[in-house]
């Protein structure tokens, strides 16, 4: 997948509030909006190289995106909304194997409660909702989510075990956006009720996948899958 606007490097300075950022461009500090709603505890950290897109609108408050942050001498993708990109992008091309046959791929489903990323549709099968969710957190090689406590993604997991009651298939996809991750847990000191549900959705028939990216500047793109450990740290 490529990123379009124009790429500008810099600096992280800090994280003003939950969705701004300020970075050191050419040794003047600028305003950029931060697409990710997590913690990034990890990757916020003054000082390091960051890679900002250029983005125009009247609406908008900053002129910028933060695309990229460099941690030990590898790129880490913070933008949230683009795992939802990367899967449809996959999905179209036939490149996630475990979700291959499905004709008619929609976004932003309603069900429940909630709004879920895909249903995926084929005329000799059950429709499969599909829920993405987006990780940068990697501990002892292993990429965790969620890195703060999240409802929304515990109403999500409840959505597709239910709807597997009504005929559907459901599955969870972790999009990983760094290289060095050698696999996915739950990240249960964030948020053990997580970490609950999953395990739950997982007994259910809720099927739980996670891959991983290669990053550049410019360009992410899904690269392949990662084994899942679901039992308890």
């Amino acid at each position: 997948m490529q990123i379009t606007g124009r790429l500008v490097d810099g600096y992280f300075v800090s994280r003003d509030n939950r969705f701004r950022v300020t970075v050191e461009v050419d040794g003047q500090p600028v305003w950029a909006h931060l697409p990710n709603s997590g913690r990034l505890g990890e990757l916020l950290v003054p000082g390091r190289r960051a890679i900002l897109v250029e983005r125009a609108g009247e609406q908008r408050k900053t002129q910028y995106d933060l695309h990229l942050i460099e941690m030990e001498s590898r790129w880490v993708s913070v933008d949230a909304r683009l795992p939802n990109h990367l899967v449809e992008e996959a999905l179209h091309a036939g490149t996630l194997s475990v979700l291959t046959g499905y004709p008619r791929v929609r976004r932003e489903v309603p069900y429940g409660r909630s709004r879920l990323d895909f249903v995926l549709q084929g005329d000799d099968r059950p429709p499969c909702l599909v829920e993405v969710k987006s990780v940068t957190l990697v501990i002892d090689g292993l990429a965790c989510f969620p890195d703060a406590v999240t409802a929304r993604g515990r109403r999500h997991l409840q959505e597709l075990a239910a709807a597997l009651e009504e005929g559907y298939r459901a599955a969870v996809v972790f999009v990983v956006q760094r290289d060095d991750a050698t696999g996915f847990r739950p990240h249960d000191e964030s948020d053990p009720g997580f970490g609950r549900a999953l395990r739950e959705a997982a007994r259910r028939g809720v099927e739980v996948y996670a891959y991983a990216c290669r990053v550049e500047p410019g360009q992410i793109e899904i690269t392949h899958p990662l084994p899942v450990h679901l039992e308890p740290c």
